[in-house]
């Protein structure tokens, strides 16, 4: 086949599935800002339509022939090819099929984005959720909130282990072991090295985070007044102790306080030359009644229309999302939009995650909130040996919460029939070090959303956290050529033209391995973030 008859192919693919993945985007945006289900089932068939374009068994025969018989020579032809590849034999499923796992997914989402933790006759947002493990007192109330945040987990646990049986017979359609495989294999992941990296990080952070997690029980136990051995999951400040507690005499809201959030990120954006303003503009940024209680950014049609839902209240933790949803939009904003359509996204997503994490660090960083927010040089010096300690604490409370994540997706998918609910709390003892509630029998692995919305997909979360390290030494020593201490970001514009010429503009011209090595000058190397954090 002459790359003539490639060309076309691709000229009437892109004829139908761009605008179908603009309406489905479209669709998502609708259906997670109202939460209402007829726009939910909107999303679903417009989703499901997309599916079926790659569906088409001869046109995936076709690629296959192009694939194989190497006459296509161009670069980015040739990666073209290996992108309609992997789409179209993720697809190569019945419709049926397809059309069933779309509607399942759909519908879950929707049930988690409406709904709410009901306590003592009141409806509790996930901010209030938040608020209340942050600050009360009363260790009743807590695990009240607690329990009833984890209710969601009941409430779809049939229908979620449903969906998964429907992507592992989905899998072994396709010829793979099971739907964790496929997944990893069709992003251009090896299960065995993300296994072994995780069985590297596990035996680097286990000493280092037991001594963080006896500080943190230390300080807990001494504010409820109990013994460490007698806290439970509701004591800690996240509902999973995926982040770690705020110290009393680190409270970063204090900073923030008075601030626009939104206005202050943007600026500092703008003073490094990466604009979003009109990614501002399009966004939807504040609490409304059935909105999606998470934040997300979305590149609505690969070429320019880029979005962020987000829930926003002027504190540092939303200063830190904010960062990092406007990292992945400045990630696709700078994308060179003439390269092919299909080149027009990110390497991977967790080289975009890798940015967001780059500068949704920067909420905590001293020299960052002082020429950002305006504090005095005297008082960043007061807190900055606290909040290096801080983000040491964060990134591995963090690393040990995706151990828990990516093991039990394994397992998941190895084997949906297992006794799940007792394998979670092995799994969130053996790496989180948190006591199980006794007696407890709940399906609580459930109630985390990314299980349903963004299934095997929690390790590029910590593959981004090691890119950011490394990202990070290389503006810090060969960007910005600073010395022993790293230098704040602000009104630092090379920072901006490095990431930009050297990671955005190339979009997904390049494999994820060759675009790290080529913008760092070495492969993935986990050395970086233990240096910085372990």
């Amino acid at each position: 086949m002459s790359p003539t008859a490639f060309h076309d192919f691709v000229s009437q693919h892109l004829r139908r599935i761009e605008p179908l993945m603009k309406a489905t985007r479209l669709a998502y945006w609708n259906a997670t800002l109202t939460g209402n289900p007829e726009d939910f089932a909107r999303f679903a068939e417009l989703e499901t339509a997309s599916q079926k374009v790659y569906a088409d068994r001869a046109s995936f025969e076709a690629v296959k022939s192009w694939r194989e018989d190497r006459a296509i020579e161009d670069p980015l032809d040739r990666r073209q090819l290996d992108i309609l590849y992997q789409s179209y034999l993720r697809h190569q499923i019945p419709p049926a099929l397809i059309e069933r796992m779309t509607r399942a997914s759909s519908e879950i989402v929707n049930k988690f984005n409406v709904y709410r933790a009901e306590v003592d006759g009141r409806s509790l947002t996930g901010n209030e959720v938040r608020e209340v493990l942050r600050r009360s007192p009363d260790t009743a109330y807590r695990m009240r909130v607690w329990e009833a945040e984890k209710g969601v987990g009941k409430v779809i646990r049939d229908e979620l282990l449903g969906l998964v049986e429907m992507r592992n017979e989905a899998a072994r359609l396709l010829g793979f072991e099971d739907y964790y495989v496929m997944s990893l294999e069709l992003s251009e992941q090896r299960p065995q090295d993300v296994g072994a990296l995780f069985d590297q990080l596990d035996l680097r952070t286990r000493q280092p985070f037991a001594e963080v997690k006896t500080e943190i029980d230390s300080s807990l136990s001494r504010r409820f007044q109990i013994a460490p051995s007698q806290l439970r999951p509701w004591h800690y400040e996240d509902p999973y102790f995926q982040e770690a507690p705020q110290t009393d005499d680190l409270d970063l809201d204090r900073y923030y306080a008075g601030h626009d959030v939104v206005r202050v990120v943007s600026q500092f954006f703008q003073n490094i030359g990466l604009d979003v303003d009109d990614v501002i503009a399009r966004s939807d940024l504040y609490e409304k009644p059935g909105k999606e209680q998470h934040a997300y950014c979305m590149d609505i049609d690969r070429n320019g229309d880029i979005r962020i839902l987000a829930n926003v209240r002027h504190d540092e933790s939303w200063a830190g999302t904010m960062l990092h949803e406007l990292g992945h939009a400045v990630y696709d904003r700078h994308i060179d939009r003439d390269l092919p359509f299909l080149l027009r996204e990110h390497a991977h997503v967790f080289v975009t995650e890798a940015i967001a994490m780059l500068f949704g660090r920067l909420s905590k960083d001293a020299g960052w909130i002082q020429n950002t927010i305006g504090i005095s040089a005297r008082e960043r010096v007061a807190i900055e040996d606290a909040l290096l300690k801080s983000q040491r604490v964060s990134q591995l409370v963090f690393a040990r919460w995706c151990q828990v994540m990516v093991r039990f997706e394994r397992a998941l998918y190895r084997d949906p029939g297992q006794d799940l609910n007792r394998l979670w709390w092995e799994l969130v003892e053996r790496f989180q070090m948190v006591v199980a509630p006794e007696g407890r029998n709940q399906p609580d692995w459930a109630s985390k959303i990314h299980v349903v919305s963004a299934p095997v997909y929690y390790h590029n979360y910590l593959l981004g956290e090691l890119l950011a390290s490394q990202l990070h030494h290389y503006i810090q020593t060969r960007v910005l050529r600073t010395g022993q201490k790293p230098e704040p970001l602000n009104d630092r514009p090379e920072v901006g033209e490095f990431l930009r010429s050297r990671i955005f503009r190339l979009g997904k011209r390049f494999r994820w391995d060759e675009l790290v090595h080529d913008a760092t000058g070495g492969p993935l190397d986990p050395g970086h973030f233990v240096r910085q954090f372990v």
